[in-house]
């Protein structure tokens, strides 16, 4: 099996989607990359029915009120904040894993809101990500050679021959774990968990050692002594101080799934997918004639496009096209992943391009994925810096250009792991092994997400205030 364009496992369209334009089955007669071949097909095609038969778990309403705050984000009037896990567990779907996510992304997101005086649009990276694209099919442990693990939604992160087939029940599990995880999650954002008159509430223990936590102290009485104002020249109780809203998204790769979850709704044109608010495009299926980009292409939701190495600018514009051809805000993120060493000589023509073809683009920052390295001792890992540099430097051509970075797109956990280096407790490639816990990329722990809020915000006031 290669990553080298292939045909996926054909499933049986419905004779009422033939013959009439697109469907969410059209990409099932195109080449397809990072996808691996599943051994039964019948199973296949039996899991697909089923997850197809599930009632959504999202809605279309709220897939357009994204969109429409993404519009605004375009405009320059908001800030755009996604994050999450590099690749979800099904193991990790537990309550505290998702309790401290929810807690470093509304922290975070806090943090901007109040040094940057925007609204701030949160985007989770959850309750969906479940696949990853690998550079290569195959690895070997212990002289065996086997499949490359590409995310439970695929197979098993067990070094086992077997475990490493693509498994198709496993798409009915992704599917289980993300409705209890966005239960979870609306549950906690909907009933106080929220609650800005205690955001004191939102803290982890670790975080006290960090020389910004005296600002962080400052901000929390500053956001209370206000809204005790407020409350007190008006007898009305503030509700969207206690709530808030956190959209999903996930790379759009194993198309089965999300095919699977697409479908039309009542009083309203085109085809949802409805597993996800927003789906991306990764760095590795951007070909024109493709699979993944045929399915996009057909959906309402907003559609994340990875920009970085290999640089394609005409592949981009005609992606754009494809995907976007009416120019609709909010539509398309553009988020650059070009590594430290990239973004001045690349991202100026990208910028002056996407203008000049008059795509209102949302741009974003990916400081993570052109920043990773393996130490001596083959442990994979970023420099806090190195990211940090990334989105100096992003935030510094888009000024030069006269463009709006309107967000960043950041791996993090809410969970103290050590798999990133630096920040200011100043940890090392000694100490990764300490709590490294990820089956895929380094993520930034809770205390250097908080820190890279700081840092980020104070970058946006000197771009733009």
């Amino acid at each position: 099996m290669s990553t080298i364009a292939k045909r996926a496992n054909k499933i049986e369209v419905p004779d009422l989607m033939e013959g009439h334009g697109w469907h969410p089955l059209s990409w099932n007669d195109k080449e397809i990359e990072q996808l691996p071949e599943y051994p039964d097909t019948a199973e296949l095609q039996a899991a697909f029915e089923e997850l197809k038969s599930l009632p959504p778990l999202i809605t279309s309403w709220e897939i357009e009120a994204l969109k429409e705050k993404l519009a605004r984000v375009s405009k320059g009037e908001a800030f755009l904040l996604q994050g999450g896990d590099c690749a979800e567990t099904f193991d990790a779907c537990r309550s505290p894993k998702l309790v401290n996510l929810l807690k470093v992304i509304l922290q975070m997101s806090f943090i901007m809101i109040h040094e940057m005086g925007t609204e701030v649009v949160r985007v989770g990276r959850i309750a969906g990500q479940y696949a990853k694209p690998r550079s290569k099919d195959f690895e070997e442990v212990n002289g065996e050679k086997m499949l490359n693990y590409r995310g439970d939604l695929i197979n098993s992160f067990k070094p086992d021959v077997e475990a490493r087939k693509p498994d198709p029940r496993r798409l009915l599990e992704a599917y289980q774990k993300s409705a209890l995880s966005l239960n979870f999650l609306r549950a906690l954002s909907d009933e106080g968990f929220a609650d800005l008159q205690h955001p004191e509430q939102w803290e982890l223990d670790f975080m006290h050692n960090n020389e910004f936590y005296k600002d962080y102290e400052s901000m929390v009485a500053s956001i209370n002594n206000a809204i005790k104002f407020m409350e007190t020249i008006t007898p009305n109780r503030f509700n969207t101080i206690h709530k808030v809203d956190l959209y999903t998204s996930h790379e759009a790769l194993n198309l089965f799934y999300d095919s699977a979850q697409t479908r039309r709704v009542p009083r309203k044109q085109g085809w949802w997918n409805l597993s996800s608010h927003m789906v991306w495009l990764g760095n590795r299926t951007q070909q024109l004639d493709g699979a993944h980009v045929e399915y996009l292409k057909g959906i309402q939701n907003p559609v994340g496009i990875k920009v970085g190495p290999p640089f394609d600018l005409d592949n981009l514009l005609s992606m754009l096209d494809a995907i976007n051809p009416s120019h609709e805000a909010g539509k398309i993120v553009l988020i650059t992943r070009m590594g430290h060493g990239q973004v001045e000589k690349n991202l100026p023509s990208f910028i002056r391009a996407v203008k000049q073809n008059g795509h209102p683009v949302v741009w974003s920052c990916d400081p993570m994925h052109g920043n990773t390295y393996s130490t001596g001792n083959n442990i994979k890992t970023r420099k806090f810096e190195e990211i940090l540099d990334e989105i100096r430097m992003t935030f510094d051509v888009h000024r030069s250009e006269a463009s709006y970075l309107g967000g960043v797109h950041l791996e993090l956990t809410g969970d103290n792991v050590t798999e990133c280096v630096g920040g200011a407790n100043g940890l090392n490639e000694d100490g990764l092994s300490h709590n490294y816990e990820t089956y895929c990329d380094p993520r930034l722990n809770y205390e250097q997400s908080l820190e890279m809020a700081f840092l980020v915000a104070k970058e946006w006031n000197r771009s733009y205030r």
